[in-house]
């Protein structure tokens, strides 16, 4: 019989990794209708300290081979595909694809996506690294829409992710998204793309005027799609019948023109 476990690549930030897990949980019940213990999918998760750090150029050569790593080791337990929550791990998605035999799903793709229609003019929140190596930029231009980065919303950015990973205390941190939201706001921005997992800890309170689309929240969803294709494709029609319109990822087109997702 085929795997329907999943495996989960976390770590990358370490706050990360519980915030994602209770993602994917919530997808379940919103998705499936998931109630009981046994309604859950099976995931098999590693959090995987890599050698990543905000003040300083990544090392791709250990970054890589720490990521092929870790897939090799989730691949090994016979999961049926992986999800890497962390946007800059996505720098080498075509290689990781290389080291495995099972299915690595493609975070980036999933989040652009979900990008409402109506968006035009659209802040790409992520690592130096992420947002250096273009990840977003060219679909979000193929779209005919405008992608908002400059060093000094990057340098707000770095200061956040680093407040988030150094301190246990989320008040600071909420100050700094604040301020950084504001300042969006001033700068007509509609749209948020929100690229990096840390952000996750201050990004759920925002109610401001623009749309968040969250690519975190994005591949939780599209996990949840995957699994119930492979333990539950009864249940997986039926949900998509019960949620009405879905866009192309699996994700309510409600939710991804809301002010959230």
């Amino acid at each position: 019989m085929p795997s329907d476990t999943i495996g989960i690549l976390a770590g990358m930030g370490p706050r990360s990794t519980a915030p994602f897990i209770d993602l994917i949980v919530a997808e379940c019940q919103r998705q499936c209708g998931a109630k009981n213990d046994i309604d859950f999918p099976p995931m098999m998760i590693y959090s995987l300290p890599t050698p990543f750090y905000v003040d300083r150029p990544i090392d791709h050569g250990a970054m890589r081979g720490t990521i092929c790593a870790g897939l090799q080791r989730l691949a090994a337990a016979d999961v049926a595909f992986i999800a890497m929550p962390c946007n800059s791990a996505h720098i080498y998605y075509d290689q990781l694809t290389r080291c495995i035999s099972v299915q690595l799903l493609n975070m980036v793709e999933i989040a652009v996506h979900a990008i409402p229609t109506s968006a035009s003019r659209i802040a790409l929140l992520g690592t130096r690294p992420t947002v250096a190596a273009g990840l977003y930029q060219p679909a979000i231009a193929d779209g005919g829409r405008e992608c908002v980065t400059h060093e000094r919303i990057q340098q707000r950015v770095d200061r956040l992710i680093q407040t988030i990973k150094t301190s246990p205390d989320h008040r600071p941190a909420g100050a700094q998204w604040n301020d950084l939201m504001d300042e969006l706001v001033k700068q007509h921005v509609d749209t948020v793309l929100i690229a990096c997992t840390d952000l996750n800890v201050v990004s759920t309170s925002y109610r401001g005027p623009m749309t968040l689309v969250d690519a975190t929240h994005c591949l939780a969803a599209e996990i949840v799609q995957e699994w119930t294709q492979i333990d539950h494709p009864n249940l997986a029609r039926s949900a998509r019948h019960r949620n009405g319109h879905l866009e192309g990822n699996g994700v309510p087109s409600e939710w991804s023109s809301g002010r959230q997702w």
